[in-house]
């Protein structure tokens, strides 16, 4: 579904900021990607979603990141826009829920811009445990359901990969792990890909993989109790 084929980012100073990535992500599965601070994981899903570009050289990849066959690199901005409309969600740790919309609205929103019938954004609200607040604005709501509300959005239009930056961050933890459990739940019914970077073990551990990422590279991990 997704793959890094020597990925490589240098911030504007030069400093190296990942270096030589590549792996393989699999359609239906969900990956936790876990690392110190400052080691390049929210980057990273940056590249992968094309908000940011990777480093250019002799030595670079012509093509290091394949989704579904297609190289980010080379689409112009209107496909790389329309990709990430129709095949990727996305969770972000500072929610960018709308606050002159509705929170039905803002779920909404990835229908509208499809195409698609809007009947199933009313039922993703439900899903979070947001039900019966359709009409509610964002300026009512806590940071918790904010987050919720976001993840109701990058879920709704059924993408076939979702990047989530700490999605349970604020979250308490009975709450993250239903939601969690509903992430897991939608990506086995699709056949969607997620990637989950996050701090919290307890997160990861509802994945089936997880990864480390350092600044020598990227590695299968098992969590210990």
């Amino acid at each position: 579904m997704l793959q890094l084929r020597h990925l490589s980012k240098s911030y504007t100073n030069g400093r190296p900021v990942l270096a030589d990535l590549s792996w393989h992500f699999k359609a239906g599965e969900f990956v936790a990607i876990m690392g110190d601070s400052g080691v390049g994981k929210s980057t990273l899903l940056n590249l992968i979603a094309g908000l940011d570009t990777p480093d250019a050289g002799p030595q670079a990849e012509a093509a290091p990141i394949l989704v579904d066959g297609i190289a980010m690199s080379g689409l112009d901005d209107a496909a790389a826009t329309r990709l990430r409309r129709e095949r990727m969600g996305f969770i972000f740790q500072a929610f960018h829920v709308l606050p002159h919309l509705t929170l039905l609205q803002n779920v909404a929103l990835p229908l509208l811009l499809n195409g698609l019938p809007q009947q199933r954004a009313s039922a993703m609200l439900a899903a979070v445990g947001l039900g019966g607040r359709d009409n509610d604005f964002p300026h009512q709501l806590s940071g918790g359901e904010m987050q919720r509300v976001a993840i109701a959005r990058a879920l709704v239009h059924q993408p076939a990969l979702v990047l989530a930056d700490e999605p349970t961050g604020n979250l308490d933890p009975d709450t993250a792990h239903s939601i969690l459990t509903l992430l897991r739940a939608e990506i086995k019914s699709t056949g969607a890909c997620a990637i989950m970077v996050t701090h919290s073990q307890a997160a990861a551990e509802m994945a089936d993989k997880v990864l480390i990422l350092t600044k020598s590279g990227i590695q299968e991990t098992t969590l210990v109790n």
